[in-house]
């Protein structure tokens, strides 16, 4: 492909490009000088409009790439680290996991049923276009408070509709939904939370990266037709959300599971047969990201012809044709000579292909219209020159007085002289209730290999086929901790995912992040963010979990200000047998209850404090990395040696509900048990029935004997606290004497029937709303 004038023109009909042009693009007058500056002369708006997209924070991650790289990303069994579309690990037997997580918060805050699908598509795409064929999605959600009020009905709303969309879109293309996190709290309300986790499995072999490569090969534009709908998104996720957000519904992007489902099995046709150099997803920016980054990455040229690209609108602009971010669409590089056996492969699965462009030796990213040059960038600065900024960091004087504050000076409710009124209230609390109304709207079990699903285990146990082995999966993140304190925060992140991953047997190998801030900008937001960062550093780093990828989400904000800082960390982790995979429930009366770890006089940060007192306060809970890693070990050589029943980690709530949980997790057959907690009489009864001191976990057991050797060979504190007795025998803890006694059955009503009863009508409401999913 050539063209006969090289001179970049603008189009007839373009906009003149002014301060206020600039503006509207996210650039700032500064980063508009280093565009003249590159160029050598004054951009034209279709390319003013390349640039703003890759170097809007969603693309560029400007304010955040130097903290990015102080993460570990490396291990002996880490084939793919950060900077491709997602990461890969090898799991032994010549197979390999493929796995991201991104975020989709801007858009589904506008419009929550597609925002959400569309980011369960995306991921998916990430995953498929390393060869790897998706096994598994998880979530991890955020919504302000719930309640039947009138107050709340806008996150109802908004949750029944992200809900709706992540269960239609997986469910059509038969992706499993198989664990995932809600969490409900003021400072989401006004910008909830949508982070979409994908895991696949390929063989090693198979593993292919989107580095575009060969001079001659041809570009093609491969899937569904691209539109107007998108146009910006990229930018719109890096600006903070307005009352003027709603009318950006445009920039939230349509998805079609259908043509996903036919574009991911075309693409892994592609893959295997050998034709095709590269692939990567038309995500975030469209054609102009996956075409600039694939050049960047191998140090070649490319020229594209829009002319060519298949639009299912009449008279789009090249502006309007390289920032669509249409969904379902991939772009491909080709080996020369091949355009028709790719075409074939494709047409196969009732999809279109169309050679669009070529690599070039000439170190240029250039876009022509016919024979019209429109845009014109040199080698791929396009991509590298984008600056990087290190605010000022400071951490808010507010912040430091919430955490210093005595928050075992507030006073007890009259209620709480009854530890099960409390107890009861915090079972009924949405963010730690039963979330079986969000996981029955998802299948679950598509595909056959789910052996620990949502509510089962702490994390899920999915099988590898053709092996007696299976990966644990968890998304796991506290924006309470990380708010009061970002370092401690972001290494609760890890090591409680961590947890969770060894509660079902299985050794935590390596993390996707998604990191959910505010305004970098900001001297209080960088700081949570610097913080946070290097809290995930030295966790995994302990813990011996690189970071393979992940997402910056930044301008999580609205009016009433930003949303706590939320890192989520995506956890992998593999069990070397099947019969290891262990469930969170009670199961066996007459089992003895063993506490790995020890209570701790902490209350800090706690859900307690929140749902019962309505205070965010206090340092959060001290987190020991090294006795993390002890209690990890000893676990899962207390799981190999056929001592643990069931194992579940004290979290929100503390280790009361925790325990409660395990009675009454399986409503179809709860359990009853008596504890005592005369051991820690010392300690405030507040703190040792809700706070949430870390570090430990409470598992059932047939034999405590092999569970206490085994922690004592840790160096784990661990001590027999009670036992399951059948539900009609109740839910007992004594400290001394009894202080909580409470039916079973009235624990298992609040805990499961609180969310269904919140959301009664909800989802009606939603569906009348809402347009459903249909092709586009």
């Amino acid at each position: 492909m050539t063209t006969t004038d090289r001179t970049v023109l603008p189009r007839p009909g373009d906009p003149a490009i002014t301060p206020a042009l600039v503006a509207e693009h996210g650039l700032t007058s500064a980063e508009f000088d280093r565009i003249v500056a590159m160029l050598g002369r004054a951009p034209t708006f279709t390319e003013l409009g390349i640039v703003s997209a890759l170097w809007s924070e969603h693309c560029s991650y400007k304010h955040t790439r130097p903290l990015l790289r102080t993460l570990p990303t490396t291990a002996p069994y880490v084939l793919q680290g950060p900077g491709e579309n997602a990461g890969v690990i090898a799991v032994g037997d010549g197979l390999a996991v493929a796995f991201k997580i991104e975020s989709h918060n801007h858009p589904s805050a506008v419009e929550p049923y597609q925002g959400a699908a569309t980011g369960v598509g995306g991921i998916l795409r990430d995953v498929f276009t390393m060869g790897a064929r998706p096994i598994a999605m998880l979530n991890s959600l955020r919504f302000g408070r719930i309640d039947r009020t009138a107050a709340s009905a806008r996150v109802r709303y908004l949750l029944a509709g992200v809900v709706r969309g992540v269960g239609d879109y997986g469910n059509c293309v038969g992706i499993p939904t198989v664990a995932g996190e809600v969490i409900f709290d003021p400072s989401y309300e006004g910008n909830p939370l949508v982070n979409a986790m994908c895991v696949g499995v390929m063989r090693e072999e198979e593993l292919i990266r989107a580095v575009a490569e060969g001079v001659g090969n041809p570009i093609i534009a491969v899937g569904a037709l691209t539109g107007r709908d998108g146009i910006h998104g990229a930018s719109f996720a890096s600006e903070d959300l307005s009352a003027s957000s709603e009318a950006k519904r445009p920039r939230v992007q349509v998805g079609d599971p259908f043509t996903e489902k036919l574009l991911l099995e075309a693409s892994l046709e592609l893959i295997r047969s050998g034709h095709i150099v590269a692939i990567q997803d038309m995500g975030a920016a469209g054609l102009t990201s996956s075409s600039a980054e694939m050049a960047a990455r191998g140090d070649v040229g490319v020229t594209i012809d829009v002319s060519k690209v298949p639009v299912r609108e009449r008279g789009m602009s090249p502006y309007e044709i390289l920032l669509s971010e249409s969904q379902e669409r991939m772009l491909v590089v080709a080996h020369r000579g091949r355009e028709e056996a790719v075409r074939a492969i494709l047409a196969k699965w009732d999809l279109a292909a169309a050679v669009i462009g070529e690599v070039i030796a000439e170190p240029v990213y250039r876009v022509t219209e016919g024979e019209r040059v429109v845009a014109e960038f040199p080698g791929s600065e396009l991509v590298t020159a984008c600056p990087v900024y290190q605010p000022h960091a400071a951490e808010s004087e507010t912040v430091q007085a919430l955490r210093a504050r005595d928050v075992h000076a507030i006073p007890e409710r009259a209620e709480e002289a009854d530890a099960a009124w409390t107890l009861r209230q915090l079972l009924a609390s949405p963010t730690i209730a039963s979330k079986r109304w969000i996981t029955r709207q998802y299948d679950s079990t598509v595909r056959a290999s789910t052996m620990v699903g949502p509510g089962g285990g702490d994390a899920a146990v999915v099988r590898l086929r053709g092996t007696n082995r299976a990966l644990a999966l968890k998304t796991d993140g506290n924006g309470r901790y990380v708010y009061l304190d970002p370092r401690v925060g972001g290494r609760i992140a890890v090591a409680e995912a961590a947890r969770n991953v060894a509660c079902v047997g299985g050794r935590p190998m390596a993390i996707t992040n998604c990191l959910n801030f505010g305004n970098p900008t900001r001297p209080e937001v960088y700081y949570q963010l610097r913080e946070a960062i290097a809290g995930i550093g030295e966790a995994c780093r302990v813990l011996g979990t690189p970071v393979t990828g992940g997402n910056v989400s930044l301008y999580n904000e609205n009016p009433g200000g930003a949303i706590h800082p939320t890192p989520v960390i995506g956890m992998v982790g593999l069990l070397d047998s099947l019969d290891r995979a262990t469930g969170s429930a009670f199961t066996a009366p007459g089992d003895a209850i063993v506490l790995l770890g020890e209570p701790t006089d902490e209350l800090g940060g706690s859900e307690y404090l929140l749902a019962i007192h309505g205070v965010l306060a206090g340092a959060p809970p001290a987190c020991d990395l090294l006795a993390e890693r002890a209690l990890i070990d000893a676990l899962l050589t207390a799981i190999e040696r056929d001592g643990v029943r069931s194992a579940h980690d004290v979290s929100d709530g503390g280790l009361a509900v925790a325990l409660a949980e395990c009675c009454i997790g399986n409503r179809a057959a709860p359990m009853g048990a008596e504890i005592d907690l005369g051991d820690w009489a010392h300690l405030s009864r507040r703190a040792l029935l809700f706070g949430e001191g870390q570090g430990r976990i409470v598992v059932s057991t047939p034999d405590p004997a092999v569970v206490l050797a085994v922690a004592a060979a840790h160096g784990v504190p661990a001590r027999a606290i009670g036992t399951v007795r059948q539900a009609a025998a109740g839910f007992a803890i004594r400290i001394g004497t009894p202080v909580l006694v409470s039916d079973v059955a009235s624990l298992a009503d609040a805990f499961h029937d609180a969310i269904p009863t919140i959301m009664s009508g909800s989802v009606a409401a939603v569906a009348a709303a809402e347009e459903p999913l249909t092709t586009v």
